[in-house]
């Protein structure tokens, strides 16, 4: 595998000025105050930290020392904090050493469960506007601590540096409630014992697989083979990406993301988005459509753990272009007639009804959607009427506006975030057992998902989802990379960060972590909504949903996500 040795190598020399951009509501530092290292003692200084703050590379962070990292956790869940290591002078490599976690009667949480990993900083830009093609000089750039690199082993921290550690435990579903104690050690010049203490509840979150939250990040399979330096579909490139699939149902991942035309999103990413059915006119004028590398991709990434649904993308693409060989002409040829017409219907209706026979030989067809990302209403309405003259069972999935108008038809429909499910609709779609969920893109300043957006909101997203009484979150993407992921975040179009949540190796980010962390808070709430119904504790159940009333969107204007989640995830480790 090669591609280790290709995480090793990457090193961020990049000198650009680093700056705290954790949250939005707070004004950036100033990195060239010479008395700002002063008065750091000299020697390394350690101390946990939130998780929730990125913290600027060149100048000592604002914390008040804290030595004990004590926390308390569900059976099942997996916590993180972030340890932060700064020094005025040069040092010696550092090495994190971690140890078995242990309660009164022995019982142990081993360190297997404990992983480390230094936080690397990598280039962000700002919001500014949005959506919209961008030219780096023209935007504010900086260095954020974000890429969370389990991969090396010691660093050297240079003079006047920040480093911060990553630091998370995945407690086991048989964990034996109690207080585990342990420690984290610093190696280095000299030695740092940092005690670590976790209650372990006797509650209990059930596998990803299991969870009730619907995550949806769509993937992106060209762009590893492109890092990876692999040929796109070989052997070694399945192998690279069973690795970052797993990683993806980990998360709580629930839907494969397929392309059944060349470019759906009209070739808007860094990298080629092909489609994994190759569409074939014929000689005589008839039509074969080969299936071989959609069935090896959808099997394949099912063997991964993500098996509940399949989204094809998309009869409605960004460019209505759709690429076919024309073995007549011996070439490659684009149909670009208009939706709606007799043409595009036709063009359709064959091809719909030959991949619905497949899919029901696969057994596939009842978790298969057609899907559509941000199409007009009329267009969709177009495709339904078709899609259900081919087959009245046929799924339909949506991701834009809300259309009441089509509501009814679309089996998996996710909102953009200015919108909302009126109250009706949603409990009526809950009782039909169809999927509602919203999701967030270029448009948003916050809450969102860019390299430089404060971590606390992908924490805040899973409270929202809970107040909104909603299934889950969609993104684009997790695995759309740039040019150089490792070190670049930004992009020829949209705020940097906006393309990917985690970077190649695979190598997790602080982004993708906090992610986790709000699926995870709203698995706490719906159990504990549950509960609380079932042995009719009204206090209790009323001021978790008074504390969940805080999650609205316009409040992030006045109050930061890290705010209002400190006021209140308290309530799920009672």
């Amino acid at each position: 595998m090669k591609y280790l040795l290709f995480i090793i190598c990457v090193c961020i020399t990049l000198n650009l000025k680093a700056q705290d951009v954790s949250l939005a509501l707070q004004k950036k530092p100033k990195l060239d105050d010479p008395n700002a290292w002063i008065a750091v003692p000299a020697k390394l200084n350690v101390s946990f930290a939130s998780a929730n703050v990125h913290f600027a590379k060149e100048l000592p962070p604002k914390v008040s020392p804290q030595k004990t990292w004590t926390t308390k956790a569900w059976k099942g869940e997996k916590i993180h904090t972030q340890l932060l290591a700064w020094t005025r002078d040069n040092l010696a490599s550092i090495r994190i050493q971690t140890s078995d976690l242990k309660d009164e009667q022995g019982n142990l949480l081993k360190k297997e469960n404990v992983t480390t990993g230094f936080i690397n900083y990598v280039i962000t830009d700002e919001f500014r506007n949005g959506c919209g093609y961008r030219k780096a000089k023209d935007f504010d750039s900086s260095y954020v601590a974000d890429l969370i690199d389990t991969k090396t082993t010691a660093i050297k921290i240079q003079q006047n540096t920040t480093q911060p550690i990553w630091l998370s435990i995945k407690v086991p579903e048989n964990t034996k409630p109690g207080k585990y104690k342990g420690t984290i050690k610093i190696l280095g010049d000299s030695e740092t014992t940092l005690p670590i203490v976790i209650e372990v509840l006797n509650k209990t979150l059930p596998a990803p697989s299991k969870w009730h939250y619907d995550l949806d990040l769509w993937q992106h399979p060209a762009s590893i083979a492109r890092v990876h330096k692999v040929p796109l579909w070989s052997n070694e490139h399945f192998a690279l990406m069973k690795s970052y699939y797993q990683m993806l149902a980990n998360a709580g991942q629930k839907t494969i993301t397929t392309s059944i035309v060349n470019e759906p999103w009209g070739h808007q990413t860094y990298d080629d988005y092909p489609s994994l059915v190759k569409w074939t006119k014929k000689k005589d004028g008839n039509w074969a459509y080969d299936y071989s590398l959609f069935d090896k991709y959808v099997s394949f990434v099912m063997s991964c753990g993500i098996d509940q649904r399949i989204n094809c993308y998309s009869m409605v693409p960004w460019k209505i272009a759709f690429t076919y060989f024309d073995e007549k002409l011996q070439k490659e040829v684009v149909f670009t007639d208009a939706i709606g017409t007799p043409t595009y219907n036709a063009f359709w209706t064959t091809m719909l009804t030959d991949f619905t026979k497949h899919l029901k030989q696969k057994g596939w067809f009842s978790k298969t959607y057609i899907a559509m990302d941000e199409r007009p209403m009329e267009a969709m309405k177009s495709v339904i009427k078709l899609l259900k003259s081919v087959d009245q069972n046929w799924k339909i999935a949506l991701a834009g506006d809300y259309h009441p108008e089509i509501e009814n038809d679309i089996d998996n429909y996710c909102i953009a975030s200015r919108w909302e499910f009126p109250a009706n609709d949603l409990e009526k779609r809950n009782k039909q057992g169809k999927i509602s969920t919203w999701y967030t893109c270029c448009t948003e300043p916050y809450p969102n998902a860019f390299s430089f957006s404060s971590p606390a909101e992908q924490v805040w997203m899973g409270w929202y989802t809970a107040n909104k009484n909603m299934d889950g979150y969609l993104r684009w993407a997790y695995n759309s990379w740039t040019k150089n992921p490792l070190t670049d975040t930004r992009f020829t179009a949209w705020p940097a960060g906006d393309t990917y949540q985690i970077y190649p190796g695979p190598l997790s980010s602080v982004r993708f972590e906090k992610l986790i962390e709000g699926a995870q808070d709203f698995e706490k709430i719906r159990q504990l909504r549950l509960l609380y119904l079932k042995d009719k504790k009204v206090e209790k159940l009323a001021e978790l949903n008074n504390a969940l009333e805080k999650f609205n969107i316009k409040s992030l204007a006045t109050v930061t996500a890290d705010e209002t989640l400190q006021s209140v995830q308290s309530l799920l480790n009672k």
